[in-house]
């Protein structure tokens, strides 16, 4: 009798990373271990004392280590498996998650000459400083006619991989000229445990502006960007890059020790964490989009053909699935927002009130805003209190409310953020039906899982039944999907993503549709919500005026 196989995804977020040990032949999660980071999120200053400047968000890559050295030897543990039947592992990470590293792999922030230098250190998905070298990036290629080329799709985020690698090198060019490679951190961490320079197609297309057949942007570009960085690609980068559900290696002996595992292990190509949820809901087809709604959201979509422009990437091909282009956005704060009013803006009443009945104030709060009817607070929101992805890429955008009066009360804002984020997300969900209708959402994520009441509110405002997976850790299943991939079926995974996804996925039985009544109201309040976006994305300039002032006082000149 066969032996059952196992395999390993490794989910790194913004604040902790996780490991689960999967069936590979069902897709049950047999056990997980979650790991925080000691160094969080460092927005203020370094470890050592260092102060950061405003926009900044940075980590340590020792956290990243951590994650692997604990969570999974505690993971095989409490599955209670023979490492000898673990036939490969994948891993998923926040992107463009960037650090500068030596020849031999060890970060620069980890040399005691480099531990007081921010550039030596993980610069973070949302780490916008970078925010003038994109802007840079952008007047370049508005000059050259290359703007709406789909490598670029129309504008460049802060958040790329070039606009934080022409930072370090405008910045600390020590750092730069010393960083043998500079790469995100989900290829770092697969360099490390196999030796390979292999880069994942899904960082590199995404957030490294790589395309299949034409490789990364030119020589020529480069040159006119800064001199110093014509020959940025051979000398920072790597040109191998490797299919998702290709394997970057094998295990080093090295790392096979510390993890528990057998040398030679097939390790898979790193995928951006977002991504992996499309196999890990099931969806292989287009006509499906893809909702992760956590701390921000993901949508993606399977398409025949590539779009891109206003926030949509859609030019990478096979970037997440062979043979198809997956269209992906999202909006940089979802959960934060709601996280955020709940901190600063419920009063003490409330959170008495909802400790007295026994909930959480988020809780609480869903439960009042669950009796309002659709329209009846007479508030409406724009849902960018962390900048705007679609359609106008920006940082500069920030948050509002319209519509409070004396009588406004907690729940009604509440659930006016709720349906902010929605009304983003039917924006989104519109943009991708430029190439591809849009026919059901399958979404995942810890908000999905929770919070009905929202997932509701989002079916009337997309007016499309909503599926949500029947996995708590769907990003992590589907690294481990792409592990089994890896492997391969002669070692008992798959041959194809496809295939893994077919086997691994479930959804749960009850669904999310439309209520007529409320999708009416619903449209009338996206009308609105778009003059707002409009107005105060391209016509009004008082959001970019108040952050500008918001800068020169904390920098005391004002």
């Amino acid at each position: 009798m066969n032996r059952k196989k196992y395999v390993i995804g490794l989910d790194y977020g913004t604040l902790s990373g996780r490991a689960v040990v999967v069936e590979a032949d069902t897709g049950e999660i047999l056990s997980q271990a979650v790991k925080e980071y000691p160094h969080g999120v460092m927005d203020r200053d370094l470890p050592c004392g260092t102060s950061l400047d405003v926009e900044w968000a940075l980590e340590h890559p020792k956290d990243y280590l951590d994650v692997l050295e604990e969570t999974i030897p505690a993971a095989v543990r409490q599955a209670e498996i023979s490492p000898e039947d673990i036939i490969g592992l994948a891993i998923d990470f926040t992107s463009s998650t960037v650090l500068p590293i030596d020849q031999d792999g060890t970060p620069l922030c980890m040399l005691p000459e480099f531990e007081t230098r921010p550039h030596a250190y993980v610069k973070l998905w949302k780490h916008h400083a970078a925010q003038p070298e994109a802007d840079e990036i952008n007047a370049l290629l508005t000059e050259r006619g290359e703007i709406d080329l789909p490598r670029y799709g129309g504008k460049i985020s802060s958040e790329l991989m070039l606009p934080k690698a022409l930072q370090i090198l405008k910045e600390d060019p020590e750092i730069y000229e010393r960083a043998d490679q500079i790469l995100e951190a989900g290829d770092w961490l697969t360099f490390i445990l196999t030796g390979s320079r292999r880069r994942s197609a899904s960082m590199a297309g995404y957030k490294g502006m790589w395309l299949e057949g034409e490789g990364y942007p030119g020589h020529d570009f480069l040159k006119a960007l800064d001199p110093r960085l014509e020959t940025y690609v051979e000398d920072k980068l790597s040109t191998d890059i490797c299919p998702m559900g290709g394997r970057i290696g094998m295990l080093n002996d090295a790392w096979a020790q510390k993890l528990g595992l057998l040398p030679k292990t097939a390790v898979g190509a790193s995928i951006i964490d977002s991504h992996v949820g499309l196999p890990g809901c099931g969806i292989a087809e287009p006509g499906q989009m893809m909702l992760i709604l956590g701390t921000s959201s993901v949508q993606l979509a399977l398409s025949e053909t590539p779009y891109s422009g206003e926030g949509v990437c859609g030019a990478v091909k096979g970037g997440i699935m062979p043979g198809y282009y997956a269209l992906e956005s999202g909006l940089a704060g979802v959960g934060d927002i709601f996280g955020w009013f709940v901190d600063h803006c419920v009063p003490a009443s409330y959170k008495e009130a909802a400790k007295a009945e026994g909930f959480g104030i988020h809780e609480y709060l869903t439960r009042l805003a669950g009796k309002l009817a659709p329209g009846e607070s007479g508030l409406l929101a724009l849902d960018w209190w962390n900048g705007n992805k679609t359609p106008f890429v920006s940082v500069d955008l920030s948050g509002m409310i319209v519509g409070c009066t004396l009588a406004t009360r907690p729940e009604e804002i509440y659930r006016t953020l709720i349906e902010a984020t929605g009304f983003g997300t039917r924006l989104i969900m519109e943009a991708f039906e430029h190439a591809v209708p849009v026919n059901e959402i399958r979404a995942c994520g810890g908000i999905a899982e929770k919070n009905s009441m929202l997932m509701q509110i989002f079916a009337d405002i997309t007016n499309r039944e909503i599926k949500v997976s029947a996995s708590k850790q769907t990003a992590a299943l589907g690294a481990a999907m792409y592990a089994a991939v890896a492997a391969g079926s002669e070692k008992g995974g798959y041959d194809s993503i496809f295939d893994a996804a077919k086997a691994m996925s479930r959804m749960r039985d009850e669904t999310y549709r439309p209520i007529p009544e409320n999708v009416a109201v619903y449209d009338s309040l996206y009308r609105e919500y778009c003059r707002l976006k409009d107005y105060f994305g391209k016509e009004n300039p008082v959001m970019k005026n108040l952050k500008l002032l918001r800068q020169k006082a904390k920098n005391g000149s004002c």
